[in-house]
């Protein structure tokens, strides 16, 4: 699997638009390679970022076929005026929310934490986070607060203790953000993502 995806079209929706997905090892395969595909054919290219740690690239491995994803773009990279250069921001399934929301210095947020505090400090950057994601914002509680979200099963009772206001339904969109039950709605949660991105004009 490789770490960009991108595929001119003519016709497509998002046609010059850049979506960027984080990305750590234990990622559902199924979801990654969906959205390597589905947004690139509405012409949007795809991104994957994810903690470098000083290498060039790392090569994680998926969850359930141990399939490799190559990722060369840093994060920690990704300062408010690139960030402004994307249209979303998504926050996958699997363990990806888990193992990148680790921080060394226990008084700073982690990286990727940090990077999803300053996209929904963004109202033009559609936040996008499915099934296991909310880890990600569980040291931001208050991004959600109030918010109307859906999760895993597993984590409904984080969302509450986060102030959110879970909603049973397979995709949820409040204003800019937009979240999943599962991996398994990863086609859902794309299409709504595209009619959002579709709809701000972004």
């Amino acid at each position: 699997m490789a770490g960009t995806a991108e595929t001119p079209s003519r016709d497509g929706v998002l046609t010059g638009r850049r979506i960027a997905v984080l990305t750590e090892s234990d990622f559902y395969e199924p979801e990654i390679a969906y959205y390597q595909r589905r947004f690139a054919e509405e012409g949007a290219r795809v991104d994957f970022l994810t903690r470098l740690w000083g290498n060039r690239s790392i090569t994680f491995t998926g969850h359930e076929y141990r399939a490799p994803l190559t990722v060369t773009r840093s994060l920690e990279d990704l300062d408010d005026r690139r960030l402004r250069e994307y249209s979303a921001l998504i926050v996958p399934s699997g363990m990806v929310a888990d193992r990148l929301r680790y921080t060394e210095d226990i008084e700073r947020l982690a990286p990727a934490t940090d990077l999803l505090r300053r996209a929904f400090a963004r109202s033009g950057v559609v936040k996008g986070i499915i099934c296991h994601g909310m880890w990600l914002a569980a040291s931001i509680p208050y991004v959600v607060r109030g918010r109307k979200v859906v999760c895993h099963n597993n984590l409904i009772g984080d969302v509450r203790n986060m102030g959110a206001n879970y909603v049973d339904q397979d995709v949820v969109v409040d204003g800019d953000l937009v979240t999943a039950r599962t991996g398994d709605h990863c086609h859902l949660f794309a299409r709504t993502i595209i009619d959002e991105l579709v709809l701000r004009g972004a």
